[in-house]
């Protein structure tokens, strides 16, 4: 007997209920060019590590559409997925064997000058956001590269270049369109439902499909900045820049930067933000006076920054993410990383002809940031300390190699956790950032005291564990 109902039992199901606005695709329909290119792109993600065959396909056009499915999906208790920019790295977040439902039909834009809102779809990545505001002049606390969707990045806290001013993206949602678990299409606010939306900020997909989302809107013009590569003879160089860049205390500068295996040695990268269109002397100095290999650092618009961020990894490789939270960079913590780097890539290049790549990325922050928003969300658990979220990124090309890469990453996150811990960082219990977390993070590593409070409201939201048919990071 088959694992999941059939398509006929679920899937033509759904393509009856569903208005005209909304449509249903299936593989193998190889007469049907077109929907069946729908049906890829609609399975395809970033990583080839999401990447799963699903039973079939729905775009839905409106939340009622959105509420039928789930109805339907509940009443045949079948496996589904959510995805957005289809960016999740972890494996079921948002890909299934079951029926893989696609946002792109809610790529809408309404900006409020007045109010000082923009309400976005949540089938539009950020670029595509970015680029419908800069005609105005303003733009959101979204996401540093091309890529991530709307959705998955704020729902799960979400860094960005302008954090350091404004916040968190979850700190800057006004209001959450949300078509509950029952199919009831609400709009969820802090006056409306306040413990829903304190639950909604941070748990990703535990209490429904979120369909729009309205966020604050800020004054936007250019910026400066780009992304510079450096060899392995000046990682220490870019180190010790890395290390004085913690004594910036300019909102406006912002940094990602680390060590990158690739090519058989190890090198160095830094993405440099200012937002302004010249940072200046004195904040960036130190990256730029290193000898580099590339670098296109320069003034540009807001949304070509964020376009011109490429990621280390392609399309076509097996990518997965891991992290730490960290308290401080300290000369400690950056050589272990550093060592990591170096390790890793040395026995993988060793043992192995697998084309690989590893990138050990820290984030440097401001010790405020949390202090933007007064509201209590899901994520993180605690506002008392500001904890730099860092990314242990493997990229690989098998996946036959897949439990290989994984336990190594378990493995050099924990050996970088360690020699924090003996720094004197007290973060053993450390609340882990959801967007970064690898997919067997326990949720009360995510949640922290905050974990009872929302299994509370889950109960109330969702009584039948509908979104428990979806895959995450389960209450």
């Amino acid at each position: 007997m088959s694992k999941f109902p059939s398509q006929t039992d679920v899937c033509q199901t759904i393509e009856t209920a569903i208005s005209g606005a909304s449509s249903v695709y299936y593989p193998g329909k190889l007469w049907l060019v077109v929907r069946t290119a729908n049906y890829t792109q609609d399975l395809l993600h970033w990583s080839q590590l999401s990447n799963q065959s699903s039973i079939c396909s729905v775009e839905p056009g409106t939340p009622e559409d959105v509420g039928k499915v789930l109805e339907i999906l509940d009443t045949t208790r079948t496996p589904f997925a959510v995805k957005g920019g289809g960016h999740s790295m972890n494996p079921g977040f948002s890909s299934t064997p079951g029926v893989q439902i696609a946002m792109y039909r809610f790529s809408e834009i309404n900006y409020d000058a007045t109010a000082q809102t923009v309400t976005v779809g949540t089938g539009m990545t950020w670029e595509d956001v970015y680029a419908a505001l800069d005609p105005y002049g303003v733009t959101v606390v979204g996401g540093r590269v091309p890529g991530p969707g709307v959705a998955g990045f704020s729902l799960g806290g979400g860094f960005s270049w302008l954090t350091n001013q404004y916040g968190l993206s979850l700190d800057t949602i006004v209001a959450m369109e949300l078509v509950k678990p029952d199919g009831v299409v609400a709009n969820v606010t802090q006056d409306s439902d306040p413990e829903l939306f304190f639950a909604l900020k941070g748990t990703q997909n535990n209490f429904g499909v979120v369909t729009r989302i309205t966020f604050k809107t800020f004054l936007q013009g250019q910026v400066w900045g780009g992304q510079i590569s450096y060899g392995a003879e000046q990682v220490a160089s870019v180190d010790a820049a890395i290390m004085r860049f913690n004594e910036v205390t300019d909102p406006k500068a912002s940094l990602i930067a680390g060590h990158v295996f690739s090519n058989g040695e190890l090198n160095a990268a830094a993405m440099l933000f200012y937002d302004a269109p010249i940072a200046p002397s004195g904040i960036f100095d130190d990256f730029l006076s290193i000898p580099a290999i590339s670098s296109n650092v320069g003034t540009r618009s807001y949304k070509d920054y964020v376009a011109s961020n490429t990621e280390i990894s392609q399309i076509n490789l097996r990518t997965a993410i891991h992290t730490l939270s960290l308290l401080d960079h300290s000369q400690p913590v950056v050589d272990a990383i550093a060592n990591e780097t170096t390790f890793w890539g040395s026995r993988f290049a060793a043992q192995t002809a697998e084309t690989f790549i590893l990138g050990y990325y820290m984030e440097p922050f401001l010790p405020n940031i949390l202090s933007h928003n007064s509201e209590p969300t899901a994520y993180p658990p605690s506002r008392d300390a500001t904890l730099f979220p860092f990314a242990v990124l493997y990229a690989w090309s098998s996946s036959d190699m897949d439990d290989y890469f994984l336990d190594a990453m378990r493995s050099s996150v924990e050996q970088i956790k360690a020699a924090a811990v003996a720094d004197g960082q007290a973060i053993e219990d450390a609340a882990l950032y959801p967007n970064y977390a690898l997919y067997d993070t326990p949720t009360s590593r995510i949640f922290g005291d905050n974990l009872e409070r929302l299994r509370a409201i889950k109960a109330r939201v969702d009584p039948n564990d509908v979104m428990g048919l979806a895959g995450g990071f389960k209450l």
